[in-house]
């Protein structure tokens, strides 16, 4: 996902830079000039000292205004760009055509900031900026916008745009803005339900060159059920086209990404399961024949782990289905290891993906196939609710965490054992992060004689719990089905909802041995969630361990974190499971 305050840029004739940066916040006093100024002076130098500062939460701490630069080579010096509205922190930003303004996104920051990663419902617009103190503004101010991309003729833009609050992430709607004729319209419209091999919609950012060199056509890479795929969208109908590339050895690789088009040139990023990321280079020199491209590989081993994988499709049952949005599918991508002997069952580690609208593509994951490689199936489920299958599966998970996503990842679970007789049902373990340990924490205590073993990373344990102290407190009302607005006060009857969906209710029902990974920072899932489950567990003498990363956020995403969390899951799931 592309960084909301990222931004370098350089004007049209490279003379200035444009970047953002943090408006610089109020410096220690100047000492007063006589001894009447002490008293007052002291005071104002504490309550400066001890003012709260709002933040945009997880990933973005100390971050709070931002403010657009343009560094004039030529002279030497640094300017602020005048004009943004007070209310918004811009972000996002790239020069007009004339380079004599900016066009930026502006995330609104009132009445208070919410958590902006890996949140695209945020309150946002696009605007257009003249460099001389006025400010207009190009899109709607009542929805979020993301990745504005102009046309290399430069009269036109293209952005994502959604609704606010809601769920945290969605299928966005592609925009076009004419910077001649100052209207916007809809190029391509979200997608509600998905058709087997077809464009399921967009739910990724635009790349950072997107366009054709004659204007005409937009590239993109997005979810599309199990895969990401590239696309094509002619501007002057709106019509959206998958990129072939069959050439390529397509055979071998599950999905595709769009890094960049650069003069015609599209730079794809290609891998599976059990293929590393590889680039591939052809030109488009028309948008009409985006089927016969030719594809280059650049440089790089032709690795190929020995494992298999598996992409499928599941149907709920019946009463299993969602009776306001029925008829939704969800996916699973399953890797199964080579084994020398079809008479030896391997185990199996259930990886559940956070979020909870994400997505598990068929792409490489190097945990995934470590795993695989040392002996496990790997089963990764894209529960409804998942990016990729169109924004009614997103909009089903609404009021039903807890239980949908939970009967998903089981039934998904039971599918593979059924079709797939070397895998051993004794031996299940599951391992989530985020939401995904949520519903690890779920599924071993709903399922409590299934499962022999489970890891979570930052889990949500307990939401009512948790709500004072997420920056994303708009999710902990949306997930459970509730509306939300921002003078939004706790009622029994919501924080009874949440109790009730959480995995803390089933806690005395568990008793596979739990592994604990928390990051002491971590500003989306306290880390004191996690440890209310430990006191839940050691109080019933369950096997539990907590790992404690104290300087680590929710995504413990430090090298040697990543790597102790690893090898300890790995370990975990080897004593647990009896994998010698």
């Amino acid at each position: 996902m592309e960084m909301q305050f990222a931004c370098l840029a350089w004007s049209p004739c490279e003379d200035r830079l444009l970047y953002v940066a943090e408006k610089k916040r109020p410096g220690p006093s100047a000492q007063p000039t006589s001894s009447s100024d002490d008293a007052g002076l002291m005071v104002f130098e504490e309550e400066d000292k001890n003012m709260y500062m709002e933040d945009w939460g997880e990933g973005l701490v100390g971050k709070s205004a931002s403010v657009l630069c343009v560094a004039d080579l030529s002279k030497g010096d640094v300017t602020l760009c005048p004009g943004v509205p007070p209310h918004v922190s811009p972000g996002q930003a790239l020069w007009a055509g004339d380079g004599r303004g900016v066009i930026f996104v502006g995330w609104w920051n009132e009445p208070f900031r919410l958590g902006l990663k890996f949140c695209s419902n945020r309150r946002s617009a696009l605007f257009y900026a003249d460099l001389k103190g006025s400010c207009e503004l190009l899109s709607s101010d009542l929805g979020s916008v993301s990745s504005p991309r102009l046309s290399p003729d430069c009269q036109w833009v293209v952005y994502l745009q959604g609704r606010v609050f809601g769920p945290h992430h969605q299928c966005y709607c592609v925009m076009l803005y004419d910077m001649q004729n100052r209207t916007g319209s809809v190029l391509v419209d979200i997608v509600r339900r998905t058709k087997k091999g077809q464009f399921a919609g967009v739910y990724n950012s635009l790349p950072p060159s997107c366009w054709s060199l004659d204007s005409e056509w937009i590239f993109f890479s997005s979810a599309c059920e199990n895969m990401k795929s590239v696309f094509s969208v002619e501007r002057r109908t709106g019509r959206v086209t998958p990129v072939s590339y069959a050439n390529a050895e397509s055979a071998e690789f599950g999905s595709v990404e769009l890094l960049t088009v650069a003069k015609d040139l599209m730079v794809l990023s290609c891998s599976s399961p059990n293929r590393p990321p590889c680039l591939k280079v052809g030109f488009v020199c028309n948008g009409e024949h985006v089927q016969s491209v030719q594809w280059f590989k650049l440089g790089g081993a032709d690795v190929c782990q020995s494992f298999d994988w598996q992409s499928m499709i599941i149907t709920p049952p019946p009463d299993e289905e969602n009776h306001q949005l029925s008829g939704v599918n969800f996916g699973a991508v399953l890797l199964k290891p080579a084994s020398s002997s079809k008479s030896v069952k391997v185990p199996l580690v259930v990886f559940i993906h956070g979020g909870p609208h994400s997505h598990f593509a068929v792409e490489w994951n190097v945990i995934a196939a470590a795993w695989a490689e040392l002996g496990f199936s790997v089963l990764m489920v894209n529960y409804r609710g998942s990016t990729g299958f169109g924004q009614d599966s997103i909009d089903s998970l609404l009021g039903n965490i807890g239980s949908q996503d939970v009967k998903d990842v089981q039934r998904a679970v039971l599918h593979v054992l059924q079709s797939n007789n070397t895998i051993d049902p004794e031996r299940v373990a599951v391992m989530g992060g985020s939401h995904g340990g949520f519903l690890a924490c779920h599924l071993i205590g709903q399922y409590p004689d299934f499962y022999r073993a489970c890891a979570a990373r930052n889990p949500v344990i307990n939401a009512a719990t948790l709500l004072g102290t997420s920056d994303i407190v708009d999710w902990r009302y949306s997930s459970v089905g509730l509306q939300y607005s921002f003078d939004q006060l706790p009622t029994p009857h919501a924080l009874t909802a949440m109790l009730e969906k959480s995995p803390i209710v089933y806690a005395a029902q568990i008793c596979a041995p739990v592994l604990l990974m928390l990051g002491g920072k971590d500003r989306r899932v306290s880390p004191y969630q996690g440890l209310e489950l430990y006191k839940a567990l050691k109080s019933r003498n369950s096997p539990v361990r907590v790992l404690w990363y104290e300087s680590d956020g929710h995504s413990l995403s430090n090298v040697e974190t990543q790597a102790d969390c690893f090898l300890n899951m790995t370990l975990w799931f080897k004593q647990h499971l009896n994998v010698k």
